[in-house]
């Protein structure tokens, strides 16, 4: 299938970057005589007009205008669309980090419905939904031909209500027909672990609750390891977040900057240009850090991912992003809802537009498919000397240097472990170690 440029769904995705809230839509140079639009316009009253007296059944008028209004949008772009009141109440609820439907991240392709990531710890994920799965019918209706809004609409419904969908997956010679109990999902923005020595930050979309999440987990972590001092530095993981809100990019980007620019935005009208930069303070007081992206890495993850490597703060590990560079406005439009419209480009502190180019990584690193623990596909073959009978012990070490050692080698079976779950993770912990090692020598 020849590859278009993908189109983040509004609606469920949830990777709308958007700039800024308006009160109405700024005005530009006429780029054509007023005479022109009005006859364009008549023309459009009079199509309106025998659709409404004409047509096989009797249509409401505001939806036809609701249509065209759309229909006008998204011949812009893929992320400038029309936001009926509906629509634009549940965008608002999203970001506060709370919203109803399956839980995927879906955009379109050649007219068809393609899942970009679901969403961790949801319905969706739980059902064994998986990035790149192209959805072709949901309770049995194809949404081959309709527009990625109205796929959306499909797949939303009642808390608690089953919808079957049927996708198909590479690899895979039949579709597969997947059931979903549709649910409310509540998202936790980020969550914050630790893996052997390094601090895990999992980011999973940028919403109001992203910073707070952040450094709320980072403190927790932090004491109970007893301070920097005893953690090798931090792993950012942005895989499979489709972005958000513009100000939680900017201000997780300042957590970990002293200074400089983070990002900068340009538009057509100089009112859409605006630059974004740090403020005094590192989290992590200068420990190292790696940024973990893939494809399904977008728009805010990118603007985040971009800043850090800029600044050389950051090793950005994985695969290619997303590539979307755009900035959305949404301009309410009263009681009719709201419009959001494309008004400009970001571009990283270094002056690169990563629009439909992504953010390329520093350390190239495929995820691997899950398998099997390597003990469980190659049996040890090997003996050591404590094997033998009678083995004498060592008796040079003291009983904390000892237990010193067994924690190691227990480390270094948890690393093990990771590496058949989850690769690039398990490549970035290891890259994280070797760079706490080279910085103590």
């Amino acid at each position: 299938m020849k590859s278009i440029r993908l189109a983040i769904a509004a609606g469920i995705a949830g990777g709308v970057l958007t700039a800024a809230i308006m009160a109405g839509a700024p005005s530009a140079q006429e780029s054509e005589p007023q005479s022109t639009i009005y006859d364009d316009l008549d023309l459009f009253a009079i199509v309106l007009e025998r659709i409404r007296s004409e047509y096989v059944e009797e249509v409401d008028s505001s939806e036809l205008i609701g249509a065209a209004i759309n229909g006008m949008l998204g011949s812009l772009d893929p992320h400038s669309a029309f936001l009926p009141p509906k629509d634009f109440d549940e965008m608002q609820i999203k970001t506060k980090g709370e919203f109803g439907g399956v839980g995927i991240e879906i955009t379109q392709e050649d007219g068809f419905v393609k899942v970009i990531t679901p969403i961790d710890d949801t319905p969706a994920a739980n059902a064994g939904v998986q990035a790149g799965d192209f959805i072709t019918h949901v309770d049995g209706e194809s949404l081959l031909g309709m527009t990625l809004d109205e796929a959306v609409e499909n797949l939303r419904g009642p808390v608690g209500e089953e919808v079957v969908i049927t996708v198909v997956r590479e690899g895979e010679t039949e579709p597969l027909e997947i059931t979903i109990v549709r649910d409310t999902i509540k998202l936790t923005a980020a969550n914050v672990r630790l893996e052997g020595d390094a601090i895990v930050v999992r980011v999973k979309t940028f919403s109001e609750q992203s910073l707070t999440n952040v450094q709320e987990g980072l403190t927790k972590t932090i004491e109970e390891t007893g301070g920097l001092d005893f953690v090798h530095g931090m792993i950012l993981d942005l895989r499979n977040n489709a972005g958000g809100l513009l100000s939680e990019a900017v201000a997780i980007s300042d957590a970990f900057l002293d200074k400089g620019e983070i990002v900068s935005t340009r538009g057509r009208l100089s009112s859409m240009d605006d630059r974004y930069n740090a403020t005094p303070g590192d989290l992590l007081q200068g420990k190292p850090i790696i940024v973990l992206i893939n494809g399904g890495s977008a728009s805010a993850s990118e603007i985040v991912a971009g800043a850090l490597q800029d600044h050389h703060r950051a090793i950005v590990v994985g695969t290619k992003s997303f590539g979307k560079g755009s900035v959305q406005s949404l301009l309410p439009l009263g009681e009719d809802g709201a419009m959001r419209l494309t008004t400009g480009l970001y571009y990283t502190p270094s002056g690169r537009s990563i629009q439909a180019l992504g953010i390329s990584p520093d350390v190239l690193v495929e995820q691997l498919p899950m398998s099997d623990t390597e003990e469980e596909e190659n049996p040890r073959a090997f003996y050591f000397e404590t094997d033998l009978r009678n083995a004498l012990e060592n008796d040079s070490i003291s009983e904390e240097e000892r237990q010193q050692i067994e924690l190691e080698i227990e480390k270094r079976e948890a690393a093990a472990e990771l590496r058949s779950k989850d690769y690039q993770l398990a490549y970035a912990v290891d890259l994280l170690n070797g760079l706490a090692v080279a910085q103590s020598r």
